[in-house]
């Protein structure tokens, strides 16, 4: 992870996190959480800030690491760092098991 002088999240990023207490979110402790959130729904100057505190390579490790991105998202972000599609969890088929009783 870069070094950041930073220690408050920006301000503008405030709506992307309605489901948890915003100031108790830590640039390094929730960096997956931030990452995954800015990446799906952050503006242009939210993704540069992203990139400037993160880095390419954090980033890569949640395009990588979570299912939880929207498609167009991940597809975006694959392209942008050079990821393999078939590496990025949110661009494959989802796992749907066949219920009981029934025969593929």
């Amino acid at each position: 992870m870069k070094q950041q002088k930073q220690t408050q999240l920006p301000e503008s990023i405030r709506p992307y996190f309605w489901d948890v207490v915003f100031e108790e979110l830590e640039i390094e402790k929730s960096a997956f959480l931030i990452i995954k959130r800015v990446l799906d729904r952050g503006n242009l100057s939210d993704i540069r800030w992203l990139v400037r505190t993160y880095g390419k390579d954090e980033i890569k490790k949640v395009v990588i690491g979570t299912r939880d991105l929207a498609r167009p998202t991940g597809n975006f972000w694959a392209d942008i760092l050079g990821i393999d599609k078939m590496k990025v969890p949110c661009l494959q088929k989802p796992y749907f098991p066949i219920h009981f009783g029934l025969s593929s």
